[in-house]
């Protein structure tokens, strides 16, 4: 039978340590550390967090509309079957170690280091701000809506697909392989650097050096902004592009068609000078 725990609070260390089947409906957690720790099948509603490592080592959790305040730092680790609705994040490093992680209507406002080691993501409609490194070394993630400032995203991470999403970020996609991105913004400088399989379908990029040492890259019916220069230097690729590109430098290898080019630049010391046919009657 679930236990149900309505408008108190608690404080200091572990108070609610290795409880099972509970329901925490506006309940505080003033000052303390690993209030909700070893614990089973939870559920919390409008709940608000001002603790230490709230939830470490647990398996099933139900978060909806609560408050993670930024004393509330790295709040769910080592943990699996977590589920987070209509909730504001305001702590750093959220996330670590998680298997089965899914966010709906969340905000994430300090998001550095967040979702390191995760595997299995799910997120929907999920606003991030200050997520430097988030996701790194994560795996298998499902993504539609995210709306995301923060640079060095997705580092060698695996297996990913987003849809629908802005995603404001230096150094994006480094070292990553199998990712999917569709009908989507991505803007900042260095884009999806020594990455392994990536696939833009229907986006538009923007910063400088984009997309170089690539292996297996494809862009499908792309666009690129004026700033997007200097591309795909000793990249594999295939690429449909439906403007304007500003230069390429040094491709490898592949086909690239575009509606106009500013300017080619092979060097004398290219790896590979010629091998990737260059077009520009793009239709």
């Amino acid at each position: 039978m679930e236990e149900i725990i309505v408008n108190t609070f608690f404080e200091g260390e572990r108070p609610l340590y290795a409880v099972r089947d509970t329901r925490l409906e506006n309940v505080k957690f003033y000052p303390g550390e690993s209030p909700v720790k070893e614990s089973r099948n939870i559920v919390a509603h409008k709940c608000e967090f001002m603790s230490k490592y709230p939830f470490w080592h647990n398996d099933g959790l139900l978060i909806d509309d609560c408050l993670f305040t930024v004393y509330s730092r790295a709040a769910i680790w080592y943990s699996k079957n977590v589920r987070m609705t209509n909730t504001l994040v305001e702590a750093p490093k959220m996330f670590r170690k998680i298997s089965r992680l899914d966010l709906s209507n969340v905000r994430l406002t300090s998001a550095a280091e967040c979702c390191w080691y995760c595997r299995d993501i799910k997120m929907k409609d999920v606003e991030v701000k200050g997520g430097d490194y988030i996701f790194m070394n994560s795996c298998n993630i499902e993504l539609d809506g995210l709306r995301l400032q923060g640079n060095y995203s997705f580092q060698d991470a695996k297996n990913i697909v987003i849809r629908n999403s802005y995603l404001d970020s230096k150094d994006a996609f480094w070292e990553t392989e199998n990712v999917t991105v569709y009908d989507s913004v991505i803007t900042g400088e260095y884009l999806g650097w020594h990455s392994r399989n990536l696939s833009l379908i229907n986006c538009k990029i923007s910063g400088t050096q984009p997309l170089c040492y690539a292996a297996g890259l494809k862009m499908t019916n792309c666009e690129m902004d004026e700033s997007a220069d200097l591309c795909f230097e000793y990249s594999d690729l295939i690429a449909d592009i439906n403007s304007h590109v500003t230069s390429i430098k040094n491709p490898d290898s592949g086909h690239i068609l575009a509606r106009s080019i500013g300017e080619i630049i092979i060097d004398k010391n290219s790896r590979y000078p010629g091998q990737c046919e260059i077009e520009t009657e793009w239709l």
